[in-house]
């Protein structure tokens, strides 16, 4: 099977501090995987390395065919502003922006394709809404809306079903499994173990390292799972700098 993304020996650091420590392994095309671990454990880091924006990163990273062009990302719901005045319409058209461009206008085309995105996710009729007037489900929506627009081959999702209903939850993942079944790669940050267990055939266990990585059952067994805890438990932000030797940031392919 192909690999979409190959990670070696990956540290993300800031201020040379490392959040995400000596992490290898590979991703496979059209795969499902999740990544899980405690709180701080740098999952989200690693998104974030994998995009090329935030920590510094060492080692290896490279990404099939077109490189960063084939990602799609969508991050927390937390780091994003709900009151910002713009319409659902115009949001799910910011994730145009690659065949836009910082100064170009929206054309019918992509116009057509937030509408055919936005009744996608079931929000039809909602395309003028400002989204601070959107619940959290609905918002959550719209972000789903705005990635499909994005036509990408590899999507990265960030804790994409916190604090949102049951409902919004069964129908955002079978619009991720859909996803998947047109052979798109999906990584995805979640905290709920009972839905990756259901939903998500591989896993990556983090605490700042890798605990397991491989097919969900055996890298959630009981004993990574106490291992990461512990690992994660006595970590020290304040520790010496790693000096174990790393290549700078990789070649991409």
């Amino acid at each position: 099977m192909s690999v979409a993304l190959r990670l070696a020996n990956v540290t993300a650091s800031y201020e040379r501090h490392p959040a995400v420590h000596h992490v290898s392994g590979e991703i496979a095309e059209g795969s499902m995987t999740a990544i899980v671990g405690p709180n701080g454990a740098g999952k989200s880091t690693l998104l974030k390395a994998i995009l090329g924006v935030g920590p510094t990163v060492e080692g290896g990273i490279e990404i099939a065919g077109a490189g960063r062009r084939r990602i799609g990302y969508l991050p927390q719901q937390a780091e994003l502003d709900p009151a910002f005045p713009i319409s659902v319409s115009d949001t799910v058209l910011l994730g145009c922006w690659r065949v836009i461009g910082s100064y170009g206008a929206a054309v019918d085309q992509n116009r057509a394709a937030a509408e055919r995105a936005i009744a996608a996710v079931g929000l039809s009729g909602f395309e003028r809404r400002p989204v601070g007037t959107l619940s959290a489900g609905q918002f959550q929506r719209v972000l789903f809306a705005r990635l499909l627009v994005q036509d990408a081959d590899i999507l990265l999702l960030d804790e994409p079903f916190n604090a949102i209903d049951s409902r919004t939850t069964a129908d955002l993942v079978a619009l991720l499994q859909r996803w998947n079944s047109e052979r798109r790669t999906i990584v995805c940050v979640l905290h709920d173990l009972d839905m990756v267990r259901r939903y998500f055939p591989q896993t990556l266990l983090l605490a700042r390292e890798v605990v397991a990585w491989g097919p969900t059952e055996r890298a959630l067994s009981a004993e990574n799972l106490l291992r990461a805890r512990a690992m994660s438990e006595a970590w020290d932000d304040q520790a010496e700098i790693c000096a174990v030797p790393q290549r700078r940031v990789a070649a991409r392919v």
